[in-house]
């Protein structure tokens, strides 16, 4: 796609990358077809296609609308247009350049800024967890809108104390040791059984995801760099791996090498960081050995239909392995049998801002994966948990922990 870009943006890095990514365009319009947004509104400008001429044009220098911030406000970054596009076209990096210069042009109403400003200093805040805390104290008394974004206590069980040659860091993030707790014990657990010893670094906080998509790119990128430096001793010592087992931080910090790379204080490190994050399930490949004989299935061990995050399958191009790797470890598992790769809905902070859209694709998703009476819906990232479990009465887990609960403990030394 031929791009001439108006005068404030020729020398810019933004207008130089916009312009890079929309040269590789060919307005197929393949991805129209697997837009989540697409499907429900059937507009073009609610499609990839569509959002990427309104990006076309700012950078041309046609001035930006409250549509035009609609329509990119509407994309739910799941980037399935990029596992749909024949063409490579980096719609992820060129929204999030699109989504940074409409909104230095277009003045957002009072009420909408005040809401992004509470999500994204909130949600990372070390507030959030005593107001979860809270919010757990009183969850019957709440309005269903705010029930949905609370879920019941959880007990997080043990943390293994055993030491190991194997050592890896593991991210506690930001909302999910208040939300799900048990997702990071459970993690730990299944890796210290498996002979691997995992680290946390205390310093290390919010991956970034949430400041750096609701258009705080500079709040985000101080939270990336400030990661990195709590990180980096680890690194140092020879830690052989950054484990992510919540796929949109997975996501975000895999790309820490490409936010960064013009930071020349953090751009190698950065670089380093990203080449060693690695998803939860592209370790479980080689545990297997290990965690095969400890594993114990009798007839209340429930059947799993699984959800691919959008993270998971179009972010960071892993498909099929958690399926058939619990599959492998002798779990009955299934993944829906129509639009598996389209998404749930929850995309970070998506469904408090577009809760009517985001409901809808909720809704849709579970009649797709239909659990019956004795199946568990699994899924890799804490936003699709909690989004998926406010709309069904059908436990919804993350896989580690299924894998956790089946592991024999007496067995695990």
């Amino acid at each position: 796609m031929q791009t001439q870009l108006a005068p404030e943006y020729q020398n810019t890095a933004d207008g130089q990358a916009a312009e890079a990514i929309l040269r590789k365009c060919v307005h197929c319009g393949f991805c129209t077809a697997t837009c989540p947004t697409y499907q429900l509104l059937g507009d073009e400008l609610d499609g990839p296609r569509g959002r990427i001429y309104l990006m076309k044009q700012v950078l041309e220098g046609q001035e930006p609308t409250r549509a035009t911030q609609m329509h990119l406000d509407r994309c739910l970054t799941c980037r399935n247009c990029e596992s749909t596009c024949p063409s490579g076209v980096d719609y992820g990096h060129l929204v999030d350049i699109g989504r940074k210069l409409v909104d230095a042009k277009v003045p957002r109403p009072t009420g909408e800024k005040a809401l992004r400003w509470a999500l994204k200093e909130g949600l990372p805040s070390p507030l959030f967890a005593p107001a979860m805390k809270l919010g757990q104290l009183v969850r019957p008394l709440l309005p269903p809108s705010l029930k949905n974004k609370v879920p019941a206590p959880q007990d997080a069980g043990q943390w293994p104390d055993r030491e190991h040659p194997r050592q890896v860091l593991m991210l506690a993030g930001c909302v999910q040791p208040s939300m799900s707790p048990n997702i990071n014990s459970a993690t730990a657990r299944v890796l210290d059984a498996a002979g691997i010893q995992p680290l946390l670094a205390p310093a290390a906080g919010c991956c970034g995801a949430v400041k750096f998509h609701l258009n705080d790119q500079d709040g985000g990128k101080a939270q990336m760099r400030a990661n990195i430096d709590a990180w980096w001793p680890y690194v140092l010592d020879g830690v052989e791996a950054l484990v992510m087992n919540a796929s949109g931080c997975g996501v975000t910090v895999k790309e820490y090498g490409h936010i960064l790379r013009d930071d020349p204080a953090y751009a190698a490190k950065a670089a380093r960081i990203s080449a060693l994050t690695r998803d939860l399930s592209e370790l479980l490949p080689e545990c297997l050995p290990r965690l095969k004989p400890l594993v114990r299935l009798d007839a209340s061990t429930p059947a799993l239909v699984f959800h691919p995050p959008c993270t998971l399958q179009h972010g960071q191009k892993l498909k099929g392995g958690v399926e058939s790797q619990m599959a492998e470890l002798g779990f009955s598992v299934r993944v829906a049998s129509n639009e598996s790769h389209l998404c749930c809905g929850s995309a970070g902070t998506y469904s408090v801002l577009n809760p009517e859209i985001s409901y809808q694709l909720r809704d849709r998703k579970l009649g797709h994966l239909a659990p019956t009476d004795n199946e568990v819906i699994i899924s890799a990232n804490i936003g699709c948990i909690t989004h998926l479990q406010s709309g069904t009465t059908t436990e919804v887990r993350h896989w580690i922990e299924v894998l956790d609960a089946a592991l024999a403990p007496a067995d695990r030394s």
